[in-house]
């Protein structure tokens, strides 16, 4: 089975921005929603924001406003723009398909670390 690659992370203070990126792999449908998860040091992991096959959008109350969801369905590749960003956004970032995750038949790839500083 193909994985999911993560990448763009880095360390950066706090108010910068990070843009993420995420390679769809063959295996999974174009038509499922796609979505970024995250696992803060400690904690388990959480939704964050998802973009379904048509373009819409939804997030987690905490990133509104500063995260952007968005894919390419040419290049097949989902992004996350993080604008503003907080030390509280820091974790390792992973993306997934919503459809996967929910019939609990996902692999998670390697995530990419976000490490945000004041």
């Amino acid at each position: 089975q193909v994985q999911l690659v993560e990448s763009g992370g880095g360390s950066v203070q706090a108010g910068n921005s990070l843009k993420l990126s995420c390679a769809i792999p063959e295996n999974i449908p174009r038509r499922d929603s796609m979505a970024w998860y995250r696992r803060a040091p400690g904690k388990q992991r959480e939704f964050v924001a998802v973009v379904t096959a048509g373009g819409g959008t939804n997030y987690i109350d905490s990133v509104k406003g500063r995260f952007t969801i968005s894919r390419d369905n040419a290049k097949n590749t989902v992004y996350l723009q993080m604008d503003r960003l907080k030390p509280e956004d820091s974790g390792v970032y992973y993306c997934n398909s919503v459809q996967l995750v929910v019939a609990d038949r996902h692999t998670w790839g390697p995530g990419t670390q976000v490490t945000v500083s004041l």
